[in-house]
């Protein structure tokens, strides 16, 4: 289930709202222009499921959003632990790639297939945290200033849509507010 932290962007930020509503959730994200939907999620896709696997099974689901939004590019972004001995590494390196504050010119939509993320969206001085879990469609507007943690081992599949084939293309604000708000692992422990 979705999971709402909304957050002061100070210089010590407050915890504004914490909830798991949907209707709540639904609502505070509507106010800036974010949209989440729920897909039906479909068991007995492995972590070792390809991008082509993937993309079939949720074939009818993608192919609508392509068909409302007019999306010319999808693929599968997935990283999930294993026994390598270059994974803390990977894991490391994948998680630092999106923590600090950034934009881009196109949309970010997320569809999580299995695992979690949170995607961080600083917007009217107050910073959404989103934490997205198996079945949650997010829609992030072009230029809304975010980002996103996967945690210190990271492990999730999400369909990505794209208006541009070039993919994901980050413009960074050079912000420090990521180091102020909670991260991933804090947020997920708060819960429980």
């Amino acid at each position: 289930m979705t999971y709402l932290t909304v957050y002061s962007d100070g210089e010590t930020p407050e915890t504004l709202l914490r909830t798991e509503d949907p209707a709540e959730i639904e609502a505070a994200l509507k106010e800036i222009g974010v949209r989440l939907r729920h897909w039906e999620v479909v068991d007995g896709l492995g972590d070792d499921a390809g991008q082509e696997e993937v993309l079939e099974v949720y074939r009818d689901e993608v192919a609508r959003i392509v068909a409302e939004e007019g999306y010319t590019f999808v693929d599968v972004a997935q990283l999930h632990p294993d026994d390598s001995p270059d994974w803390p590494e990977r894991a490391a390196a994948a998680r630092a790639k999106f923590l600090d504050e950034h934009t881009h010119d196109d949309d970010e939509v997320r569809f999580f297939v299995s695992g979690s993320g949170i995607f961080y969206l600083h917007v009217a001085g107050k910073v959404h945290a989103v934490l997205c879990e198996a079945g949650d469609l997010l829609s992030v507007p072009a230029r809304t200033t975010h980002w996103f943690d996967m945690g210190t081992s990271p492990d999730f599949t999400a369909i990505r849509f794209f208006h541009d084939d070039d993919g994901w293309v980050g413009d960074f604000t050079g912000d420090p507010i990521a180091s102020r708000i909670p991260d991933y692992d804090t947020i997920v422990a708060t819960r429980s």
